[in-house]
């Protein structure tokens, strides 16, 4: 029985869902619920928001973003669907997606952590047993870790000599999918995931204009732009649950892309 759901399950057809191929594998209803719940939790809030606060970049950003679109012209043309080695060959679109990310990590900060054994490591002391956890979002907001330009939304800083500056003598400045053993198994279908969606969004759209005003109860309370860790051109009002997000939600006008002959 078990081997006959097993050669069911590697016959796959574009009607297949998540639920129906795990129904294939395992009758453990709670197994699944769980499954479900881990993707539902782990692979779509956390991608939205990083789809989320890329939008509203680009937005913010036109310059950015055509030229983002050029490129993405220049390899798959107005129409074509992307292959994974296009999504890898485009590597603004991974510049603007860590430059996202770095920005507004969907995870902001760690669950607390009990130390084991006793730290130190001048001038910090940390007594085994203290709990401890780390902001993502300040990390990568700091500017003794990303430069005098640290809140400047910035995609080249991942492509130019910033890097070699900054992130390749410490790379555990950027934290979004976590690091070490327990970097996030997601991590590669994240970024492709991000990826595919504006390719085929950019394809469609040729600007991105971002109008709060549509929903006051998105519009940021005055004073917000200029808290600490903003650069004071922050428009979004960002939020948390377990995952980050804009309250009142983000508000855009996008303009069709006329028809564009394929490169």
């Amino acid at each position: 029985m078990a081997a006959a759901r097993l050669a069911e399950s590697k016959e796959v057809s574009d009607e297949d869902t998540l639920l129906s191929s795990l129904v294939k594998v395992t009758d453990d209803r709670q197994l699944i619920r769980d499954e479900i719940a881990n993707i539902l939790l782990a692979g779509r809030d956390t991608t939205a928001c990083t789809l989320t606060f890329a939008v509203y970049r680009l937005a913010e950003h036109p310059n950015i973003l055509q030229r983002l679109r050029e490129e993405i012209l220049s390899i798959v043309g107005p129409s074509r669907r992307p292959s994974h080695d296009d999504i890898r060959n485009m590597k603004f679109l991974r510049a603007v997606i860590n430059e996202t990310l770095r920005l507004y990590p969907p995870v902001h900060a760690t669950k607390d952590t009990v130390l084991p054994a006793t730290t130190t490591q001048p001038p910090i002391f940390v007594p085994a047993g203290t709990n401890t956890a780390y902001c993502v979002f300040i990390m990568h907001r700091r500017k003794d870790l990303w430069g005098p330009d640290a809140l400047k939304f910035d995609p080249d800083r991942f492509l130019d000599e910033r890097v070699q500056k900054y992130l390749t003598p410490n790379p555990f400045i950027f934290l979004p999918f976590n690091a070490g053993p327990r970097i996030c198994l997601g991590q590669q279908f994240a970024y492709n995931e991000a990826s595919f969606m504006l390719v085929r969004l950019l394809q469609q759209v040729s600007a991105i204009e971002f109008v709060p005003e549509v929903a006051p109860e998105s519009v940021v309370p005055p004073g917000y732009a200029d808290s600490p860790g903003s650069d004071g051109t922050d428009r979004v009002w960002m939020a948390n649950h377990l995952t980050m997000y804009a309250k009142g939600g983000l508000w855009v006008k996008m303009t069709e892309a006329k028809n564009e002959h394929e490169t």
